[in-house]
């Protein structure tokens, strides 16, 4: 198996390698677009059914929108058209026909061009409050809680495995409340349930934050997200959570009879994260051997890897490994038993921890007559020997240490990257020989955010949650700050 180039001499080549290497996704015959493979949608489909759960338990339930918007519907809210219009993708017609001088070729039919063009959701806001315009009428039809899972198309010119494609999959939620405080508590309490998967499910710490006005969602009155950092030192926003105020109620003419018996606007959200969580994950946690999995997320949790000599040793280890991995499994533990018998132990081990399985067993004559197993962790790579009677206790203790592990040693990568600097000079300086984040002042103006970002690349990832107030000089007009934000390069 051929080794992965190393982080350090191309930590792009590396991430490309690796997800194609470990059959996470590979290119597709669409420009832009990804063959998400079997072991990839495997972990993706332990993140959706985790948020699912909690979407769930926070009182929401799951619909499903049209793919395709009327024009007319994507225009009516001028900020989010505007904003997402260089990257839709529109259909004009809706037949193909034979080419009179080639009848192999099919070409577009012209007679038969849309009476109205529509626009391949990009996002489904439009859509979704156009249909809330027949579901709210009073204020007992209130709050409206829907989510849905989804593919979209955000028309793009370089993409990139998981992290920016031309079609994705994510999830959106979209809600309707009676008041402007309780949409503003819809907005927090969605980017916690964000927040609190992606640092105890996937094991990488965020920051909570809101963004900049010019960096908000185009739609929005105020966008909160949750900002990660991989390990090249760029920053990831991991999710946004919307507060829409009234702005699509009144583009669609949302309206409800409230409480005091008068018309009034719904007050709205929007909440999503998308298959971007992928490349979170390989980029926060993996190593040059390949994946490194947190265990919650793993498809495979364990391996047991049988060892033997010859035939005659082969049927009492192979029998004493089948009963371990069902051992665990009774436990609730994801167990495979490798039943390879082409490739040598050496390749095997080396393809397993590619695939980023948390924890191989090796089992052989040895371990039997001692009646022990070896057992060897992803995340350290350390070897352990313990009894075979308590192999599914310790394990299961394992498991969530490996978990705590991993998170733990990001957070730990993450906190030794956030800088706090008083000048531009000092702001370049860090980021071209450190990265990560950077806290700076910062006057409040666009221009300001705009020259930095024109400057240096880098942006402002979020106004943390969590800061304190602190009198100091922003970055490039020295006028009076407040308070600090933190910038970063991102993806």
């Amino acid at each position: 198996m051929a080794k992965l180039i190393s982080r350090k001499e191309d930590y792009n080549k590396w991430y490309n390698e690796l997800v194609q290497k470990a059959d996470l996704a590979e290119n597709s015959g669409v420009r832009g677009c990804m063959v998400i493979k079997p072991y990839g949608f495997a972990i993706w489909e332990k993140m959706k059914d985790e948020l699912d759960r909690k979407f769930k338990e926070t009182g929401h339930t799951n619909a499903y929108f049209p793919i395709f918007i009327p024009k007319s519907l994507f225009e009516a809210e001028e900020k989010n058209a505007e904003g997402f219009a260089k990257e839709c993708a529109v259909v004009t017609h809706y037949r193909l026909k034979n080419d009179p001088g080639n009848p192999q070729k099919l070409i577009v039919d012209p007679e038969a061009r849309l009476e109205e063009e529509l626009v391949v959701r990009p996002t489904s806001e439009a859509i979704i409050w156009n249909t809330y315009k027949s579901w709210i009428q009073s204020y007992r039809d209130l709050p409206v809680l829907v989510n849905q899972w989804a593919n979209v198309v955000r028309w793009e010119m370089r993409t990139r495995f998981f992290l920016r494609t031309s079609e994705f999959l994510w999830q959106e939620g979209h809600t309707a409340h009676e008041t402007r405080e309780e949409a503003l508590e819809e907005s927090k309490k969605m980017l916690e349930v964000y927040a609190d998967f992606v640092e105890n499910f996937m094991a990488i710490p965020v920051i909570r934050g809101i963004k900049s006005p010019s960096e908000r969602f185009a739609g929005a009155e105020e966008t909160f997200c949750i900002e990660a950092l991989m390990q090249d030192g760029k920053a990831l926003q991991a999710g946004t959570s919307h507060f829409l105020g009234q702005n699509f109620s009144k583009a669609f003419e949302v309206k409800f009879l409230n409480r005091e018996g008068k018309l009034d606007h719904a007050w709205g959200t929007s909440w999503g994260t998308s298959t971007r969580l992928m490349g979170a994950l390989i980029m926060t946690h993996s190593d040059d051997r390949g994946l490194v999995l947190p265990p919650s997320l793993a498809p495979i949790q364990v391996v047991v890897v049988p060892i033997f000599k010859g035939e005659d040793q082969r049927e009492e280890i192979e029998k004493m490994g089948r009963k371990i991995a069902e051992r665990l499994e009774k436990k609730g533990i994801s167990a495979k038993f490798d039943t390879d018998k082409h490739n040598k132990p050496g390749w095997k081990f080396a393809e397993y921890e590619l695939k980023g399985i948390p924890v191989r067993i090796t089992l052989g004559a040895k371990e039997i007559e001692n009646k022990v197993v070896e057992v060897a962790r992803r995340d350290t790579l350390s070897k352990e020997i313990i009894p075979m009677d308590t192999v599914d206790a310790y394990i299961t203790t394992l498991l969530d240490t490996i978990q705590k592990n991993i998170y733990k040693k990001a957070l730990n990568y993450r906190n030794a990257r956030i800088t706090e600097v008083n000048t531009y000079e000092e702001f370049k300086r860090v980021l071209e020989e450190k990265g990560g984040f950077i806290s700076a002042h910062w006057d409040g103006t666009e221009k300001e955010e705009e020259q930095i970002k024109n400057e240096t690349k880098a942006t402002i990832r979020c106004i943390p949650l969590e800061v304190k107030s602190e009198t100091g000089i922003s970055l490039i007009s020295k006028t009076p700050s407040d308070k600090r934000v933190l910038f970063a390069k991102a993806y």
